[in-house]
């Protein structure tokens, strides 16, 4: 079975937005289907948007587990990004948070150290 996955982020500025998630994602759009959203693959079949619909901005929370986790933060940091919030919890998974220009949440979690 194949399960393809669109998650969107609604956002009030599209020039704003899409600036910035090519700077967390380390890559520009992979398709724009319009001119109010943008398109990035994260893995075959699963992809994040933007979309502007600023009556909805700042809503959107996700989170993505990663199996380069301290790699992944450290180029986000060469990009000029740092998380807002590190967390480890009791079974010592980890979970970086970045909040874009509007406060939408996008996480990246990582197996223990």
């Amino acid at each position: 079975m194949t399960v393809d996955l669109f998650a969107g982020i609604p956002v009030r500025d599209y020039t704003t937005a899409a600036a910035w998630y090519e700077r967390l994602l380390g890559a520009p759009p992979a398709f724009l289907p319009n001119d109010t959203e943008a398109v990035w693959e994260l893995a075959d079949h699963r992809y994040v948007f933007i979309e502007v619909r600023p009556e909805h901005a700042g809503h959107a929370m996700h989170t993505v587990f990663v199996g380069d986790f301290d790699a992944r933060l450290s180029q986000i940091a060469e990009r000029g990004l740092q998380p807002d919030e590190r967390e480890t919890y009791s079974n010592g998974v980890r979970k970086a948070t970045f909040r874009d220009p509007d406060g939408n949440e996008i996480g990246f979690g990582g197996a223990p150290a």
